[in-house]
């Protein structure tokens, strides 16, 4: 899960006019806003000759972000209509949303034309709705559930990482949130409704699935220039994700939300993801490493990272052909190596400080 921009006041649900086929809807309130537009930009760079449409309730910002991205338009999307307002014979190829749709009306819409979809803004403890629309429908389209930290900018370095592991037990991610790189209204309300209706964050420790509140969910971290943060347990869906993906016996995510380490240098806000793994190593001895992942310009081009690669993998144009219907995570269908070469490329700094002593 990642805050998002002013939600309420902007575009991006993201309907995206794809390929030689048809146009990539970018979902409402997001599109025109600072995450939904730089989703349309990132996919832009990656695919110069895919067309995009801007979607949101007001069609003039989505037309003025539209104008920016190029080989793109803005339409009007209104979440409440199950088919979003939009004519019956415009043709999109995938749709991206960049909010909490309450209603699931885009998952509709998408499954009703057999389009891919991806999420990104739900709580581990919201999945219910969106697994249950999808149990219903299986064949219908490709849905990524996509909640992840940042949009996958954390839980794609832990597996890269994690192959220098023959086996690994404890994974620790602290993230840093700067509290001037929250957004607007809407995406406080966000993380409010995340942090709010479930009080209560997924860890697991020692081989159990916990839902830790109160003294045991306070956590600390240390910030890249070593400044220790006091933080808080969180739980986008990367806990169960690497659960899976890893079989690690801990995992545990803390968010701090306040001063990164690039702005007390007197510099603009930056966002840090800070990993700790700990487990066996290829030579079966024990290992601990520390990597550092930061972004000089926030939080928000590596969501819109996030997505554009997952729009690019749902549509078949890198890594394979067009994903089938079903349901997924991001680092089922995308390769963690090819992730990272990507948030390197668009600004990302990773640093490795080396083995931690056992």
């Amino acid at each position: 899960m990642d805050p998002i921009d002013d939600q309420r006041s902007e575009v991006g649900r993201g309907l995206f006019q794809s390929h030689p086929f048809a146009d990539h809807l970018c979902g409402d309130r997001g599109g025109s806003g600072i995450v939904g537009s730089q989703a349309a930009h990132t996919l832009r760079r990656l695919q110069p000759q895919l067309p995009i449409a801007i979607g949101g309730r007001d069609l003039a910002k989505a037309e003025a972000v539209a104008a920016k991205v190029g080989g793109a338009h803005g339409v009007a999307v209104d979440l409440k209509r199950a088919d979003l307002g939009l004519a019956e014979n415009a043709e999109y190829s995938a749709v991206a949303i960049f909010l909490k749709d309450e209603t699931l009306n885009s998952m509709r819409f998408a499954q009703h034309r057999g389009l891919p979809y991806i999420s990104v803004s739900s709580g581990s403890f919201e999945l219910g709705p969106e697994v249950s629309r999808f149990v219903h429908r299986p064949e219908a389209a490709p849905i990524l559930m996509a909640s992840h930290w940042l949009a996958g900018a954390a839980i794609f370095p832990v597996l890269h990482f994690a192959k220098s592991y023959r086996a690994l037990e404890t994974i620790h991610i602290g993230v840093l949130l700067d509290e001037e790189d929250m957004g607007g209204p809407a995406a406080y309300a966000d993380y409010e409704r995340i942090t709010g209706v479930s009080p209560a964050a997924l860890t697991l420790r020692n081989g159990h699935f916990t839902w830790v509140n109160g003294i045991k969910a306070e956590g600390r971290f240390t910030s890249v220039d070593g400044t220790p943060m006091v933080a808080q347990a969180y739980s986008p869906f990367d806990i169960m994700g690497l659960a899976a993906a890893t079989d690690a016996n801990s995992i545990r995510l803390d968010l701090a939300l306040g001063e990164s380490a690039s702005r007390r240098r007197g510099e603009p806000f930056s966002t840090e993801i800070v990993v700790e793994l700990q487990g066996l190593g290829k030579d079966g001895e024990p290992h601990r490493s520390r990597h550092e992942i930061v972004h000089p310009a926030g939080q928000a081009p590596l969501t819109a990272l996030g997505v554009a690669l997952g729009v690019e993998r749902l549509l078949g144009l890198t890594g394979g052909g067009p994903v089938a219907p079903g349901l997924y995570l991001p680092e089922v269908i995308i390769e963690p190596d090819y992730f990272v070469e990507r948030l390197l490329e668009f600004g990302a700094r990773i640093e490795s400080p080396g083995e931690l002593s056992s």
